[in-house]
């Protein structure tokens, strides 16, 4: 009984407060800007924007893979361009060496990405090894999956 009063009066409080209105014309809500509604940033993501933060994720992960000393792996992350020009097994002592030398934690830090259709570019630094800092990194969309083309 109690909720049916409350809802009761509740319901009457809204359609008094919807349905009032006042002579005073100062009083009276600026009328709507629809090129301001336009200009309203919208809650879902671009696919630009996506496509940049995949590109920004995957250029992590192989900086990881590369001082990580992970050869294979990251060889995976290269172009088909990039791995034509590079030996498999070149490349993996290359990425074992600057493991060695370096060590694991360096991670990229600061990633930012920009795409333009299948062609992307990544800027980020690589903590503790300023010399190792990229910008405008080439990479580029193949089947789906970025692939670092700087070679």
């Amino acid at each position: 009984m109690r909720t049916t009063a409350v809802l009761a009066t509740a319901t009457a409080l809204l359609a008094l407060t919807a349905c009032s209105s006042s002579s005073d014309d100062s009083a009276d809500p600026a009328p709507s800007n629809p090129t301001a509604a336009a200009e309203a940033p919208s809650s879902t993501p671009t696919p630009a924007a996506v496509a940049e933060v995949d590109l920004e994720r995957v250029a992590e992960t192989y900086t990881d893979l590369y001082f990580a000393g992970v050869g294979e792996s990251a060889y995976a992350f290269l172009s088909k361009r990039c791995q034509a020009k590079a030996d498999p097994a070149v490349y993996s002592a290359t990425v074992e060496r600057a493991a060695k030398d370096y060590g694991p934690d360096h991670p990229a830090t600061d990633v930012r990405a920009t795409v333009s259709g299948e062609m992307g570019r990544v800027s980020y630094k690589v903590k503790g090894l300023p010399k190792f800092d990229q910008q405008r990194q080439p990479w580029t969309l193949e089947g789906g999956s970025w692939k670092y083309d700087a070679c």
